[in-house]
């Protein structure tokens, strides 16, 4: 198998980690690799992706934003067995 012919595996430029418990919750972003801060709502993702140049980037675009532990949706720290 040749180079060309191995599979490539891309990652997207923009990671957003799961939510993490805090008051608020948050969700840290990574931006081509390295962690820029803290995501408190869709805007703050959208902000980070701007500052790296990558303005007008559609976040429900897998090649553009990976989301771990939930998706763009997902905001708050989910308690199972709670009421």
């Amino acid at each position: 198998m040749t180079e060309r012919e191995s599979p490539q595996v891309r990652i997207a430029p923009v990671v957003v980690l799961p939510v993490n418990a805090g008051d608020p919750p948050f969700r840290l972003v990574e931006v081509l690799g390295e962690l820029v801060g803290k995501a408190f709502s869709i805007e703050d993702v959208y902000e980070y992706a701007y500052a790296a140049g990558l303005g007008g980037a559609d976040l429900e675009d897998p090649a553009v934003v990976h989301w771990v532990g939930g998706d763009q949706y997902t905001w708050s720290v989910r308690r199972w067995g709670r009421r």
